[in-house]
Parts: C-alpha cells; sequence; structure tokens
C-alpha cells in the first residue's frame, strides 16, 4: 500500500488528507503531520480542524502525528504549508534521512539568497538539495470544497514525469480529476500570480469598478503572467491550462479566496495588517506581488498590475490612484 505524508495541518493540508483517505482511488495510508503537538492532539481528540476547517470531519483512518520522523516514513511526501515554509521544512525534512519524493501544493515564491534576485520559484531551489524527483500540485481548489468533496480538478508537475503521473494518479478519485504537466515552472509561476491579480481584482470590486474592468484585469494579469513564465523557463500554453487561468478566475472571482480579500479590505481603506489580522490566514499574494516585481525588473519584463499591487500594498499607494494609472498607460498591441 502507498503510504503519504500530508505536512501542514492548516485547512488545505486538511483538506488533501480528507481527500486521500475518503475519496481516492488509490486509498492510500495517509499521515497528517501538525505543527506541533498541541495541534495534532486537538485535531486527534476531535477529530476536526477546528480552526481552520470547521465542520469538516477527519476520516478515522488519517493517523495524525507532531512527530516528523514519523511523517518522513511515508513513500511520498505531500507539503501544504505556506510557501514561505517550504524550503526550512524541506530541510528538517531532509535531515531524517527520507528520500521520498517531494511534492508541495502551495503557490508562491521562496527567498534564494544565493541567485541574483534573491527570491525563485520552489523547485529551483528546493531540487537542487533533495535526493529525489520533486514537484507541484496546483489548480482551482479552494480547500473547503475539496474536503467536502465537490468536483475538482488539479495539475501535477515535477522534474520527473513519472513523479507526476504518479501524485496525479495518487490524487485521482471520485469527484477530483487530476492532470500531468512537463512544465513545472509554469505551474508554479501560475499559482503564485494568480495571487496577486486576485488582490487587484478584489481592489477592482469593492471600489464598484464593475464586471468590465474585472474581466480586463484577468485577461491582461495572464498576460503578465505568460512574460514572466516564459522568462523562467516556463511555457505560455500551460497558462491556459487549470493551474493557469483556471487558478486564476477561481481565484479573482470566488468568494472563499483570501487574496480577493485583502483587495476588498484595501478598497474600503483598511491597513493591510488590520486585513491580514482579520483574515486569520496567510495571503500569499502579499510577498507574491514584491518576489513576482523583482523578478520582472531582474528579467525585463513588463508587469504594470502586478507592479501595481505591489505599490498599493507597500509603498501607500491609493487603489484607485493604482487603477487610473493603469488606464492612463500608452496603449500597445494586445499581443505585448
Amino acid at each position: 500500500m502507498t503510504t503519504v505524508a500530508v505536512l501542514g495541518a492548516g485547512a488545505w493540508g486538511t483538506a488533501i488528507a480528507c481527500h486521500l483517505s475518503a475519496r481516492a482511488a488509490s486509498k492510500p495510508q495517509v499521515t497528517l503531520w501538525a505543527r506541533d503537538f498541541a495541534q495534532a492532539d486537538a485535531l486527534a481528540a476531535s477529530s476536526e480542524n477546528v480552526r481552520y476547517l470547521p465542520g469538516v470531519m477527519l476520516p478515522s483512518q488519517i493517523a495524525v502525528t507532531a512527530d516528523l520522523a514519523v511523517a518522513a516514513r511515508a513513500s511520498v511526501l505531500l507539503v501544504a504549508v505556506p510557501i514561505t515554509a517550504l524550503p526550512a521544512l524541506a530541510q528538517r525534512l531532509a535531515a531524517t534521512g527520507t528520500r521520498a519524493p517531494l511534492v508541495w501544493l502551495a503557490k508562491g515564491f521562496v527567498p534564494a539568497p544565493t541567485l541574483d534576485a534573491g527570491v525563485a520559484l520552489a523547485h529551483q531551489v528546493i531540487a537542487p538539495m533533495w535526493p529525489a524527483p520533486v514537484g507541484v500540485a496546483s489548480g482551482p481548489s479552494f480547500a473547503e470544497e475539496v474536503a467536502r468533496g465537490l468536483p475538482t480538478a488539479l495539475t501535477v508537475a515535477a522534474t520527473d514525469a513519472a513523479l507526476a503521473a504518479q501524485v496525479a494518479a495518487l490524487l485521482r478519485g471520485d469527484t477530483l480529476r487530476a492532470y500531468e504537466s512537463d512544465d513545472i515552472a509554469g505551474v508554479e509561476v501560475g499559482g503564485a500570480i494568480k495571487n496577486v491579480l486576485a488582490i487587484a481584482a478584489g481592489a477592482s470590486d469593492g471600489l464598484g469598478f464593475g464586471h468590465n474592468a474585472r474581466a480586463a484585469l484577468i485577461t491582461r494579469g495572464l498576460a503578465e503572467t505568460g512574460r514572466l513564465s516564459e522568462a523562467l523557463g516556463g511555457h505560455r500554453e500551460s497558462l491556459m491550462g487549470l493551474a493557469g487561468l483556471g487558478d486564476l478566475v477561481l481565484t479573482c472571482t470566488g468568494n472563499l479566496s483570501r487574496n480577493r480579500r485583502v483587495g476588498l479590505g484595501l478598497a474600503e481603506g483598511k491597513t493591510l495588517p488590520a486585513i491580514l489580522a482579520d483574515l486569520g490566514h496567510v495571503a500569499e499574494g502579499v510577498a507574491a506581488a514584491r518576489a513576482a516585481r523583482v523578478l520582472a525588473a531582474r528579467h525585463g519584463v513588463a508587469m504594470p498590475i502586478c507592479e501595481a499591487v505591489d505599490r498599493v500594498l507597500h509603498e501607500h499607494l491609493s487603489p484607485r490612484v493604482a487603477v487610473m494609472e493603469l488606464l492612463r498607460r500608452e496603449p500597445r498591441s494586445e499581443s505585448n
């Protein structure tokens, strides 16, 4: 039997553990790793993630632990911690001696002190230090809906085609479809930038700019994403799929989107610290906006929407002024 450790007992980690245990056709043995023993004990005692995924009961066959060495014995490691915590957790896992493939579910960029830009896609940092293939699962997937067994489709990309196929097969079952991709860079870029664009869409909606403006933001944002993907070694065509357009539409329009809610709060005039405190969850687009701006400058890529979002978040630019500045930009060919 395949053994799977889901590392990170937040909403997404809990949801994917529930899916694997209850609905995946492969019926793997699942261990859910929590960050500390108090959280693990609470999950085991209540069979519910009261803080992050209330109302969803954990199947009894899920083993909950806070012992990383125990989790690392699994044959497949699925990491569901926030993207900024991924490199440190990967180092801790590597120290256990595991040689299992590592696949993350988080979206964004990671610190890369040894690279010129200082930030990078996760596989660029993790793959060189990991003793087995690595990969990413991405796509339009709110944790609450996955946990409830609502229809969902994901894309899995990896540094090795066999790993992408293995994990896609592992995830498939009942209400979840999983597809394989050979474009790990494109899949990661799509997952990272859609969160930045969701902040822009939320701000636009909060300011009352209407459906036309939101559609334009999604479309032009996708063009920005494609330019950065190519610069980082990905393929534009990958962004027409689940990890690009699919995830972008969901995050920009769905009310469960944390990043969209950040934009709505900014439009109301709330401060970023107050918005994040009310949210109670990580909004990956906040850090991704700065990383995208840095990478765009490093590679000479035009990303005006992402730059505007970063200025609103970190330089106190008014959301309304940011939109007006975007509208005043010099027109160019739509293909650029």
